[in-house]
């Protein structure tokens, strides 16, 4: 129900807690370093370490050593530590933001908050309570590097010079590219099973009203998976963390008042205030959202069809028409491009990393061809039609400045960035006491930690 910003593309850090249950050794946890006041598990790396095998197993890539992950942590836990000493802080819309992405990933993966609940054993508001720590961790840490390396950039002389580097046999091969734009119409909304719903909440209402516990009743008909079994509660939060609509109606309210039904992107809702102090608010709530599966696509195709013919006649770019036409957000600003979730680019690499109907609707496609509506699910589960436009297919080839530019320039950028880092630890270090406990990473990683050693 919050704002959100850019989908989150990495798997979340339940997921990948999950993922070493599943696939790595068990490990007697401890503590094998140190610093300043936060501490470093064996769990900690070795939870890493399967992660990154798995994801290099699949991208046929090299995965880190334990003591280059090792490195990584330590690095991050000085940054924590300068920046509870540099008062460095992350506004908490940013963390109740991306927490909340973090969930709805999780609740895609596992289907439904059931699954979830049962998977781990612990309910949404236990995960959230969990996660939240490490959220607020990998933040803070992003704002530091943000800072550290945020006048770093890269000349087209320094791209030119680092391609240069790379030995002629050792230039990666980039498999096929392919540039993908959408243009999606949802279905709508009948006024009819708008009424519908709206009704459903008066009652609701109603009954809280004549003495009902307002929490006993979102726990039984929200359908907000965040904070249903928890009575529909969002406590201590600021005013902006929520959509528009459901803050303007929850500022108008006196405490223990209830809402007329309120209209937003997620669904109907009616709400409770239970406390306002200034900014701050607590609130209940109980959505109710349409049956998005039972919606009538005949507009949306229409619509579609009308979108897609001014499209072939060329009478109007792509970009405008999906700006000016898709109902998806997240790529409509972008001019409707779909992107590679890892490094935003709208060359989409066309291997296992792709979404399988996405891969066999191109595999019937050509250059320049753009699909008929076709049935579309959203991320938040909303249902919808999309035409498809496949504008460039680039081939399979061996790295070269001339086509890969950008992605050379990311990637000597990132260098220099992590250059700026270490330049930065350097120096930051001797203000923080780093410990290492476990002999057998002293051996193994010795030359990488002997600057840490007390």
């Amino acid at each position: 129900m919050k704002n959100k910003g850019l989908p989150v593309v990495l798997l979340g850090l339940l997921a990948a807690v999950q993922a070493v249950a599943q696939q790595g050794p068990v490990v007697l946890d401890r503590i094998v370093a140190k610093v300043d006041n936060r501490y470093i598990l064996r769990s900690d790396i070795e939870q890493s370490f399967y992660q990154y095998q798995e994801e290099a197993k699949a991208r046929k890539t090299t995965a880190p050593t334990r003591c280059q992950i090792l490195n990584s942590l330590i690095i991050n836990k000085v940054m924590l530590a300068k920046a509870e000493i540099d008062s460095v802080v992350v506004d908490d819309r940013r963390i109740e933001s991306e927490l909340q992405g973090r969930m709805d990933q999780m609740l895609q993966m596992y289907g439904s908050e059931k699954s979830l609940v049962e998977q781990f054993g612990k309910s949404v508001e236990q995960l959230k309570a969990e996660l939240r720590p490490d959220i607020q961790d990998q933040l803070l840490v992003d704002e530091m590097r943000s800072k550290i390396t945020n006048n770093v950039s890269v000349t087209p002389g320094e791209v030119r010079k680092f391609f240069n580097s790379i030995p002629k046999d050792s230039l990666p091969y980039f498999p096929s590219e392919v540039e993908i734009g959408q243009i999606v119409r949802l279905a709508t909304v009948t006024r009819e099973e708008m009424t519908a719903l709206k009704t459903r909440l008066l009652d609701y209402k109603k009954r809280s009203l004549a003495g009902e516990d307002f929490g006993e009743l979102a726990k039984a008909y929200s359908e907000d998976a965040g904070s249903a079994q928890n009575g529909g509660l969002y406590a201590n939060y600021k005013r902006g963390s929520m959509v528009p609509e459901f803050e303007g109606t929850l500022f108008r309210l006196k405490p223990g008042e209830i809402s007329d039904p309120v209209e937003t992107d997620f669904g109907v809702h009616i709400i409770k205030l239970e406390n306002l102090q200034g900014e701050v608010y607590t609130v209940r709530h109980i959505l109710l959202r349409p049956d998005y599966a039972r919606l009538d696509l005949t507009e949306p195709t229409h619509q579609l069809d009308s979108v897609r013919t001014l499209l072939l006649e060329g009478r109007v770019k792509f970009e405008k028409l999906a700006k000016d036409f898709s109902q998806d957000k997240l790529t409509a600003d972008t001019g409707g491009w779909l992107q590679d979730q890892e490094n935003r680019s709208v060359r989409m690499p066309m291997d296992g990393s792709m979404d399988p109907s996405l891969y066999f609707t191109l595999d019937t496609m050509s250059v320049g061809d753009v699909t008929r509506p076709l049935p579309y699910r959203t991320l938040d589960e909303k249902t919808g039609v999309r035409i498809l436009y496949y504008k460039t297919r680039h081939e399979p080839h061996q790295a070269n400045l001339n086509d890969d530019y950008l992605r050379l320039q990311r990637i000597a950028l990132a260098r220099k960035r992590n250059t700026a880092v270490d330049t930065w630890f350097n120096k930051a270090k001797s203000e923080v006491l780093i410990q290492i406990f476990d002999d057998t990473l002293k051996q193994e990683c010795s030359e990488l930690l002997a600057s840490y050693q007390p």
